[in-house]
């Protein structure tokens, strides 16, 4: 039974569905957005937060591009915090606490108000495809809706398994059904499938908690919003409205566990799919950290009208009655009562070297991926790519070239470099180790670096434009100011360099000088410093960085524009089978994967030094005969 044709359809309504959907709807598409419950779209069912390290950068980015989870997390913060503040700021990562009913909320009621966007609560069992392409989609009731490009966003419910201790069923997070038969279409389809793991931590009754026995952690103020929708106060901003806590484990929770290691759905055999090394649960890290005397736990609540809290550190696939035996041995959790119990969840990925940059499946044109599907781990993962999935959706459709975004200029296009690239065999979470130029890709620069990819999507509004356009004079006229300005030398001045514990001057010396000594700041400065501008502080932070960090940023910008040229250089049409000097490995290699650049071949397995060399050579021929063919015909 045929319904009704869209352009695009999007399978699943979590973080990934819910930025493919509205963006693909924003480009002027006709999108359907399916979930199996449309009270669970958006959902926080691993933790109520938004950011942290590395995942925060995306979401900035996110925001510079025009993606939609900066505006709703800064909506729905009910504690922001900075981390790794004592540390260099390409590693700063903004994290907040979010409530979680009010982010669902939230995100459900801006896709209801979105033109161009059906929301559909039904399982989608099949996707039909005319010709080798994408054509329709069916659900459980028998219905097909058309569909010229279908983005699968199914998160954890794909073929989703449930493990408590030794009790295994089907189901995908937050006792939700899970997707089987639509896992079988896909299969069907030939897609190279497989299993992954995560998991999550029980949720606490909040009354049954001691608190005082617990560490506050504060919230920071004031608190710095994802979004400039929220900074210029277009839409609400973050607040600090709730504490959350530290606690920790102990040689007795580490003892109990070590007694029953054989009852954990992970050491019991039970569990098929991969876990992330990143993100383990208490029992392996029990056994990977044996030498650990203890673990943090943070304690972070669900929301501001909910009772239930959340033990960040603590996942476990342990048996319920166990699991209350392991909270109770930590210290202001001894009178703990479970209010949902922990689990790990398997489901179905693809290998994400079966995708285009663009995030389309290389042998189905019109299929995309997109967040665990892809086999991610995270929110802030997800939603990146189910955004960059939107985008690309909505050019094929209109017939423009998909964006893909470089490693050099964002994290977003970092990760999707690496799994369409080197692939994952674990799930994948963002790290700023994982980045060669990570001073260029820091949060405060994220307006500037980014401006000429969101003129290219078409996403930011013109109010966005004008106030980055502003932003950019500001920071442009104060670097100018903190470079040219000259201090004289004088007692006000270096009583001030000698109680900040630096050498007094005995000669002019620039502002920018000065910020580049380590025991001076911006602030810092302020008595002698009588004539600089009211600025706001994203202006200073980004301003101070960029002077303090001039060389190394100088240098790795050098970097990066070497490996531009490599990713410059197309390697589109080439018959890797055809080029002499290759070694067997690396023609295998890419011919199986079919890189579209010589940077993306240069990041493959198997293709070392001398092999990029041979491409260099064979392009630098290829140039020189398609330049003498072309002066042959005229």
């Amino acid at each position: 039974m045929h319904i009704e044709a869209f352009d695009i359809a999007v399978i699943g309504a979590g973080h990934a569905g819910c930025e493919a959907a509205i963006a693909a709807a924003r480009l002027g598409c006709r999108t359907a957005l399916f979930t199996l419950n449309l009270d669970q779209l958006a959902n926080l069912p691993c933790n109520p937060s938004i950011g942290g390290t590395a995942k925060a950068h995306m979401v900035f980015e996110l925001d510079a591009l025009g993606g939609v989870m900066p505006e709703v997390a800064d909506a729905n913060t009910i504690q922001s915090r900075m981390l790794n503040r004592g540390k260099g700021p390409a590693v700063q990562s903004l994290r907040v606490q979010c409530d979680r009913a009010g982010y669902h909320l939230d995100m459900k009621a801006r896709i209801e108000r979105e033109e161009n966007l059906w929301l559909i609560q039904a399982e989608v069992v099949d996707i039909g495809l005319v010709d080798g392409a994408v054509a329709w989609v069916e659900t459980a009731l028998g219905v097909r809706y058309g569909a010229g490009a279908v983005i699968v966003a199914t998160g954890t419910y794909l073929g989703g398994r449930i493990f408590v201790g030794d009790r295994v069923f089907p189901g995908g997070p937050d006792n939700a059904p899970p997707a089987n038969r639509l896992a079988e279409a896909l299969e069907r389809l030939g897609l190279p499938l497989r299993r992954f793991k995560t998991g999550t931590p029980p949720r606490i009754d909040r009354r049954s908690v001691d608190f005082s026995q617990l560490e506050r952690q504060p919230g920071e103020e004031p608190p710095l919003p994802f979004s400039v929708s929220a900074l210029t106060g277009r839409t609400k901003g973050p607040r600090n409205i709730v504490e959350c806590h530290l606690g920790y484990t102990n040689e007795e929770t580490h003892q109990l566990i070590r007694e029953n290691l054989e009852r954990s759905a992970m050491y019991s055999g039970h569990i098929e799919g991969v876990g992330a090394r990143y993100c383990p649960s208490i029992e392996d890290k029990i056994v990977r950290f044996a030498d650990k005397t203890r673990h943090p736990l943070f304690v972070e609540p669900m929301g501001v009208d909910s009772g239930e809290i959340y033990l960040q550190g603590f996942s476990t696939s342990m048996p319920f009655e166990l699991q209350i035996q392991m909270l109770r041995t930590i210290k202001g959790f001894e009178q703990a009562r479970i209010m949902r119990p922990a689990y790990a969840i398997e489901y179905v990925c693809i290998d994400p070297l079966a995708l285009r940059p663009s995030l389309e499946v290389r042998d189905i044109p019109g299929l995309y991926g997109a967040g665990q599907f892809n086999g991610t781990s995270g929110y802030e993962e997800a939603a990146a790519q189910g955004f960059m999935a939107g985008v690309n959706a909505a050019r094929r459709h209109k017939g423009l070239p998909p964006v893909v975004l470089n490693r050099s200029e964002s994290y977003i296009g970092l990760m999707i470099d690496d799994l369409t690239t080197k692939g994952c065999t674990e799930p994948y979470r963002m790290l700023t180790s994982r980045s060669e130029h990570r001073l260029l890709l820091r949060q405060d620069n994220t307006r500037t670096r980014l401006r000429h990819r969101a003129e290219e999507i078409g996403l930011v509004p013109d109010w966005r434009r004008q106030a980055d356009a502003v932003y950019k004079k500001q920071l442009e006229a104060e670097l100018n100011r903190l470079e040219s300005t000259v201090l004289p030398p004088g007692d006000r001045l270096n009583a001030l360099l000698v109680q900040k514990g630096t050498a007094p001057v005995s000669t002019g010396v620039r502002l920018s000088e000065l910020l580049r000594r380590p025991e001076l700041c911006y602030e810092d400065l302020a008595p002698v410093d009588t004539h600089r501008p009211p600025l706001p502080r994203e202006v200073v932070m980004q301003a101070e960085t960029e002077i303090r960090y001039a060389g190394y940023i100088r240098r790795q910008q050098e970097q990066a524009d070497k490996q531009a040229k490599m990713e410059n250089s197309s390697l589109m049409g080439i018959d890797f089978s055809a080029i002499k000097g290759l070694r067997i490995e690396a023609r295998q290699k890419l011919m199986a994967h079919q890189p579209a650049t010589l940077g993306q071949a240069a990041r493959l397995p198997g293709v070392n030094p001398a092999d990029l060399s041979v491409l260099a050579v064979y392009l630098h021929l290829k140039a020189q005969q398609n330049s003498r063919n072309k002066e042959d015909k005229t």
